[in-house]
């Protein structure tokens, strides 16, 4: 399903039904389509759902970092929505839904998070050596996934097109080095809001240690898994991560 893209000066986001205010927050090497089946489920549940384009290119080198993009966030919610949200983020996403739960705490009513970096994950490495090769750049992506064939060819041509954009590379290894360098280890006990940790058991990025770390820190929290899933649950196991989401936000709102 295609879902038209709202733009202004300031920001680019889809919007998709009326009710409680849920707000996605993709990863870095993610965009909007990667919540497309999550858009079209709550927004018939009686959400309203926002997709905002994180400024992962757009900023600054200097303010590209993790603090500049939650920051960012929150002037979205501030501006476009006005009232607190329910923040849902994937792998980087999921660590500016952190970094902003616990900097903004007034914004946030309840945090999903979902192959979320913020302890430790494995990277791609500071830079990719085989960066025009097609075959080694697709190897990569269907890494991040159980099943490789939810790494779609449109996808791998993303990936690949950002890798081989010089600009582009270097802030996605300066984003990268700053989810490394800014770990959430001692901010997880002060996030007071109701949290839900949904995993992939065969998560090759942000293994399943990294979800129990979570559970374990953060106070109010729940942990669930998916199996045979890997990094982006809500696009390889879509069904099974939306029934367990609906059925935590029916209990916790």
């Amino acid at each position: 399903m295609i879902f038209k893209t709202k733009k202004d000066t300031k920001y680019s986001y889809v919007e998709a039904g009326e009710g409680h205010p849920m707000v996605l927050l993709h990863g870095l090497m993610g965009g909007l389509s990667n919540f497309d089946k999550m858009i079209k489920f709550y927004s018939d549940k009686g959400y309203q759902v926002f997709v905002p384009q994180l400024p992962i290119y757009d900023l600054p080198i200097l303010n590209t970092n993790l603090t500049s993009i939650s920051k960012f966030v929150a002037k979205f919610i501030t501006d476009v929505i006005g009232k607190p949200v329910t923040i849902v983020g994937n792998s980087m996403g999921g660590h500016i839904g952190l970094i902003l739960t616990t900097s903004r705490p007034e914004l946030v009513k309840n945090l999903v998070l979902t192959g979320s970096s913020g302890l430790y994950e494995r990277t791609f490495g500071d830079s990719f050596p085989r960066k025009s090769d097609k075959e080694y750049i697709k190897k990569k992506t269907q890494d991040v996934f159980y099943d490789p064939i939810v790494a779609t060819d449109e996808l791998v041509d993303e990936v690949f097109a950002v890798v081989n954009d010089r600009m582009k590379g270097i802030k996605t290894v300066m984003l990268a080095r700053s989810a490394i360098k800014h770990n959430m280890l001692n901010d997880l006990p002060k996030i007071t809001c109701p949290t839900c940790i949904i995993w992939g058991k065969q998560d090759n990025v942000t293994p399943p240690e990294v979800a129990e770390d979570m559970h374990k820190l953060i106070p109010n929290s729940e942990l669930h898994w998916i199996d045979e899933c890997g990094h982006a649950a809500m696009m390889e196991k879509p069904q099974e991560f939306n029934e367990i989401l609906y059925k935590w936000l029916q209990k916790v709102m």
